[in-house]
């Protein structure tokens, strides 16, 4: 009887904050992973979270095509959690969640894997933020590419090490004085784990192929409330 540890996963991007829950939540679940970063000397810490031999790290980067190719080698389910919230050098919006996005979906087609595809709540072609166009682009390249993949959007995350929550948090702690800007934008904020879980789920093949997800928490909040949730917890 087949296990899930004759199922290779390869993480792009596992070494983030999302990718380290998601690596956590597949280990939980016996699953063999390979987790594809730029600079996998600083991802070893992951391996602990499995068996012995059940985590490995390799170098990858989403702007070139070959090291992505040899990153999801014979890889059976294939997760891309790569994006970034600022742009700097070659790391753009569109080289990296676009492109980038373009670049594994078409190499897990080729290699006939299943596809799960990490996006952002709000991605829209028609968005007049560069970060959302790109989110979408990348989406309708993946579709493009492998039309049985799973794509989520998961709403603004929180959770331990996380640099929303705790961002403010530090502020509140060297400053008698915290700027608000934007105090009725409202947020659904989720979290990380359960994002991880519903990621997780998919590889078990618990969702729909080619299904679009947004996931958000239970509440939707303002940034006001969200502030002053975390001063409270903070003690301020």
């Amino acid at each position: 009887m087949a296990s899930n540890l004759d199922t290779l996963v390869t993480v792009f991007g596992g070494s983030g904050f999302l990718g380290r829950n998601v690596v956590r939540a597949l280990c939980r679940r016996d699953y063999r992973i390979r987790v594809a970063v730029r600079r996998p000397e600083l991802a070893g810490y992951l391996q602990p979270s499995g068996k012995v031999g059940q985590v490995h790290t390799v170098q990858a980067n989403v702007r070139y095509p070959a090291s992505i190719e040899a990153a999801l080698r014979d890889s059976h389910v294939v997760i891309n959690l790569v994006g970034i919230l600022a742009e700097g050098g070659a790391q753009s919006f569109d080289a990296v969640q676009a492109r980038g996005a373009e670049t594994i979906a078409k190499a897990a087609a080729a290699a006939g894997a299943q596809l799960i595809h990490v996006s952002a709540i709000g991605a829209d072609a028609e968005s007049p933020s560069r970060y959302a166009r790109a989110k979408a682009a990348g989406e309708a390249a993946v579709l493009a590419a492998v039309p049985s993949a799973t794509i989520f959007r998961p709403s603004v995350m929180f959770g331990p090490e996380d640099q929303f929550t705790n961002r403010f948090a530090a502020l509140a702690r060297m400053s008698p004085v915290l700027p608000l800007i934007g105090g009725e934008t409202k947020m659904q904020p989720v979290y990380v784990g359960d994002v991880a879980t519903a990621i997780a789920d998919a590889v078990d093949g618990k969702a729909k192929a080619g299904a679009t997800y947004e996931l958000g928490g239970p509440e939707v909040l303002t940034m006001r409330e969200i502030i002053e949730a975390i001063l409270e917890i903070a003690d301020r």
